[in-house]
């Protein structure tokens, strides 16, 4: 076999180093190495923190590089870090990103690791952790609604850090994956076309944890809670098990099973739609309106799931 001496002396294949073979999907064959350094595999970056800018933008470009697989995280600045800047940095990366440690800490500089070994916290695992963290605040939100529970409804709020928190790992994961097939075998990727199933399946379920967090600040709105009775407790049952049944479905290969949830999700939704009786304007049903609204998004976030399962799932030609 003849190798490409570039790629020979880039990695520092020596005669009589082994050379891994790995089957592709496509047919082909991915030849790799093990000859590969720790300061090698370290990827790191250094960042300039920008004063002209606010620290949230600032937050966006750490996470951006996170995001991107660095394993370590050098914030400098020439001017030193206002104590608001540095308890606003350190304090998000805490919250947000997973596995991301401080290291070092001076007046200029900010040093994060990542510390987390990725087949700790495989996607499948990743996945299932979002969806009961969503899946107990969708719960626990129609909880406060019912018995107009400010602390429940604040918890739930709360919770959305968490929800972002395994999103942004899993978004980290998946790019890492496309870069190393071995890796995507690892945390359970059957296919690295399924990577791109996998970043909107994900993406729905944040959003699914975005609207119990809306229906929690709506709660937040009202002076009372509603009656057991009301049809809206209806519409929150049947969201919710479609989204269950969304995810439930997502590794299975019955398109037919799966093509039901499409189905079923839009007609909750229309279910939804037949509840938008209340308009007098009163800020009470202006935020239950607004609830009915999340409900019916959270049907149809399912239905997009449902809908990228029934094509992860089609037998490759």
């Amino acid at each position: 076999m003849s190798l490409p001496i570039k790629w020979v002396r880039d990695i520092g294949l020596k005669p009589g180093d082994t050379l891994n073979l790995t089957p592709m999907p496509n047919k082909t064959l991915l030849v790799s190495s093990n000859v590969v350094s720790k300061e090698r595999s370290v990827l790191k970056a250094s960042i300039d923190y920008l004063h002209t800018e606010s620290a949230e933008n600032n937050l966006r470009i750490i996470i951006s590089h996170y995001l991107a697989g660095y394993d370590s995280l050098r914030l400098t600045t020439s001017k030193g870090f206002s104590a608001y800047d540095r308890k606003f940095i350190k304090d998000s990366v805490r919250q947000k990103l997973i596995g991301l440690e401080l290291v070092e800490e001076s007046r200029n500089e900010l040093v994060f690791l990542c510390l987390l070994n990725y087949t700790d916290l495989p996607l499948g695992r990743v996945i299932k952790n979002m969806y009961g963290l969503v899946l107990s605040m969708l719960l626990d939100s129609m909880t406060a609604l019912r018995n107009h529970n400010v602390e429940i409804a604040e918890d739930v709020i709360q919770r959305d850090d968490d929800v972002d928190r395994f999103y942004l790992l899993a978004v980290r994961q998946l790019k890492a994956s496309l870069d190393d097939i071995e890796l995507a075998e690892k945390i359970g990727i059957r296919n690295p076309r399924d990577c791109l199933g996998y970043r909107l399946i994900i993406k729905s379920i944040e959003r699914v944890g975005d609207h119990a967090v809306k229906i929690a600040t709506n709660v937040l709105k009202m002076d009372s809670g509603i009656n057991a009775d009301d049809p809206i407790f209806k519409m929150a049952e049947l969201s919710r098990k479609v989204f269950e049944s969304s995810i439930d479905l997502i590794a299975e290969e019955d398109l037919r099973a799966i093509n039901k949830i499409v189905v079923d999700a839009k007609n909750v939704s229309q279910f939804g739609i037949s509840l938008e009786s209340r308009d007098d304007g009163s800020p009470r049903n202006v935020a239950l309106s607004m609830i009915l609204e999340s409900l019916r998004r959270v049907a149809e976030y399912s239905a997009d799931i449902a809908e990228v399962s029934i094509n992860m799932n089609v037998k490759q030609i």
